[in-house]
């Protein structure tokens, strides 16, 4: 029996109200021995007001050392196992827009970027092109590539990102990214490890190579790549496991695709954090339990920008008094994973993780960060017990056993 298994036996419904705010790429480093971490560096005083209250920690993203996709990161948040529930960006990117993803479609999410006279990547992203010059270019690219024998679909996602998706006979989705994950190089070719992917992987470097002739003559998208090839999986629904009725709030499309993919209502339209805050109080009454996504702190971190990260997190930090002034049973604070400016990219690092609520035990812990939540009464844990650790303080599990 797994957890998921046990929280199916034991969940019971009542009137709580679980919120989980996510800080995307939460957890960092230190830029200089001894020095703070970005969220030790920021000023938040009510996070601090609430490590105060609560019981703080770190979880684990998936197992020690393996550093996360943002994927897999917010699979282990909602309490499914990532190494057991394998769903591709592909899938998530298309989702998270509306897309209706088919069984047997083949979902990938793509990036524009800039290529240099050699053909090498010199920016992954195209200068993070907005969305209003990048839209055009996706639809451009649906229009004029043209591949015998596969229904070739390109969407819009969001600035520099885009969703191809093939539709056809006998198409597999094991085929590796063709991001580098660096500049100075070119685009990797798309690697096959099955029969079936093997057709993909000719499609998908026939796609490529029609599409950077249509971008050629573009300033800053004239390349792409490739990443998070995907077919759709088969996942329980939170009301299925957990017995809540959920709702997702998220600006970006892949986590509004993965809140979908496990049974949550995407609501609202917002554009900020503070519009986030508007939905979530808006349908309070409707929801048991609310996932509240914010980007940017992974955005910065991304960027290698430790000050930008601080803002962010600072930003986030802001409206915290109006999530509190809602009164949640369970309030929990984490992220999916590290983002440490110092990297530039995701790590394995744990991420510090706060839980508020009227039974949980304090620790004593007065602030909230990396150093302060690794003394934390939470511990160090992998981010799957984290669900069942909220439906618990919620009041919403009953007893194992005689």
């Amino acid at each position: 029996m797994d957890t998921q298994d046990l929280t199916r036996m034991l969940h019971t419904k009542n009137d709580s109200k679980i919120v989980l705010l996510v800080a995307d790429g939460l957890g960092g480093l230190p830029v200089e021995p001894n020095g703070p971490t970005e969220l030790e560096a920021a000023r938040t005083p009510n996070l601090d007001s609430l490590a105060a209250q609560g019981v703080s920690g770190l979880s684990i993203p998936i197992k020690p050392g393996i550093t996360p996709g943002s994927g897999p990161g917010h699979l282990g948040l909602f309490g499914y196992d990532p190494l057991k529930f394998l769903i591709g960006r592909g899938v998530l990117e298309a989702t998270g827009i509306g897309f209706g993803v088919n069984q047997g479609d083949v979902a990938i999410r793509c990036n524009f970027c800039t290529l240099d006279a050699n053909g090498n990547i010199c920016d992954r992203r195209a200068g993070r092109i907005p969305t209003e010059e990048s839209a055009p270019l996706a639809k451009l690219l649906g229009e004029r590539v043209k591949i015998p024998g596969v229904e070739v679909i390109v969407e819009p996602v969001k600035e520099h990102r885009f969703v191809v998706i093939f539709r056809g006979e006998g198409l597999g989705a094991a085929v590796d990214d063709t991001d580098p994950q660096k500049t100075g190089v070119p685009p990797l070719a798309p690697v096959a490890h099955d029969e079936p992917s093997k057709k993909t992987a000719g499609i998908a470097q026939e796609f490529y190579s029609q599409a950077v002739k249509v971008l050629a003559d573009q300033p800053k998208a004239n390349g792409l790549t490739m990443r998070g090839f995907a077919t759709k999986p088969h996942i329980p629904t939170y009301e299925e496991v957990y017995g809540v009725r959920a709702a997702a709030i998220a600006v970006y499309p892949m986590y509004k695709g993965l809140a979908k993919l496990v049974g949550m209502d995407v609501i609202g339209a917002p554009g900020t954090l503070e519009e986030e805050i508007d939905v979530l109080a808006k349908a309070w009454n409707d929801y048991d339990f609310f996932f509240v996504h914010f980007k940017y702190t992974d955005s910065r971190g991304e960027d290698g920008n430790f000050e930008a990260k601080v803002k962010m997190i600072e930003e986030f930090d802001s409206v915290l008094p109006r999530v509190a002034a809602l009164k949640p049973d369970v309030l929990i604070v984490t992220g999916d994973h590290s983002t440490p400016a110092k990297l530039a990219s995701h790590s394995w690092h744990p991420v510090p993780t706060l839980l508020v609520s009227d039974v949980c035990r304090p620790d004593g812990c007065t602030t909230f960060g990396e150093k302060a939540a690794i003394c934390g009464g939470l511990g160090q844990f992998e981010a799957i017990h984290l669900m069942p650790l909220a439906l618990a303080n919620a009041g919403r599990l009953e007893k194992f056993g005689a």
